[in-house]
């Protein structure tokens, strides 16, 4: 398959190299840096606008959003304006995953991640190294489970969320729209849309607005 990055910065390094073990080929990168369409090898360089352009002459590319930040990821998904179905799932070779799990589009599965039994995962969200997703987790679009995250059994995760690095998830919890689980915290009830909560047990410390970083 080939494939094409939206974005390029720390994040996508790691896809890149997802896509290589997973035997496809990244045959371009669509990145603002980039000021015209260009070749560096076998791989093409192009602002984002050009992403639309390149697809008329190869309607076949894949796309993945390759950035971490939640928001931005959303706010790219919108501007490009493209059915789903141009975008593709990444998926690490030493990752575990349910036959019975399912993984939305434009979705990128670290390496060493579980995604347990009738775990739904939604589009374009990042499961990061090593994170855990138990049976019948509900996960929406735009999340980003850190590193090491554990999240138990029949856990809701709403669009948005960024769960930090080894946070860990009680049984039937939800987090809402928007919400920031800070790194190592462990949620014992379900947590309203767009706040900020850390600790142990994870309390609410701050008020989101939209202008905030909720990536």
């Amino acid at each position: 398959m080939d494939i094409a990055l939206i974005g390029y910065g720390g994040h996508s390094k790691v896809i890149f190299d997802i896509i290589t073990m997973q035997k496809n080929k990244v045959v371009g990168i669509f990145d603002d840096k980039h000021s015209s369409l260009k070749m560096k090898g076998d791989v093409f360089l192009a602002p984002i606008d050009y992403v639309h352009d390149v697809l008329k002459i190869n309607p076949h590319i894949k796309l993945v959003i390759s950035i971490g930040n939640n928001k931005i990821r959303k706010q790219m998904f919108e501007r490009l304006a493209l059915p789903i179905e141009y975008y593709t799932t990444c998926i690490h070779p030493s990752a575990c995953i349910s036959p019975s799990a399912m993984i939305g589009k434009g979705t990128v599965i670290m390496p060493q991640t579980v995604i347990n039994a009738d775990a739904v995962i939604g589009h374009h969200t990042i499961i990061n190294t090593g994170a855990v997703i138990e049976h019948d987790n509900e996960i929406g679009d735009y999340v980003h489970i850190s590193p090491r995250s554990t999240l138990t059994g029949s856990v809701k995760v709403e669009e948005g969320v960024h769960l930090g690095s080894a946070s860990v998830v009680i049984p039937k919890v939800t987090l809402g729209k928007w919400s920031v689980i800070g790194a190592g915290s462990t949620v014992i009830h379900s947590i309203p849309e767009r706040v900020m909560a850390v600790g142990l047990p994870a309390q609410t410390k701050k008020i989101l607005k939209w202008s905030d970083d909720l990536g």
